[in-house]
């Protein structure tokens, strides 16, 4: 379950699809989804906390550009 931090606090817009399009970017770069927990609640508490990993493999072996595009769209 990855959801925009605006959708878990009811607050829609357009970045809601700028989110979307991130998430879906970071896991095209390293195949894995930026937020990660145990339960659906878990997952909503570190999706609006939005701390993002750019530390393990493959992160750093890519570009400087493509981590700030991801990290300013999520």
């Amino acid at each position: 379950m990855d959801m925009a931090p605006e959708i878990l606090k009811r607050n829609y817009g357009p970045e809601v699809d700028i989110w979307s399009t991130g998430v879906i970017l970071y896991i095209w770069l390293c195949g894995v989804p930026p937020f990660w927990a145990e339960s659906d609640e878990g997952i909503a508490r570190v999706i609006v906390k939005s701390v993002i990993d750019f530390e393990r493999d493959p992160w750093p072996k890519v570009s400087d550009n493509a981590k700030d595009l991801v990290r300013r769209m999520l």
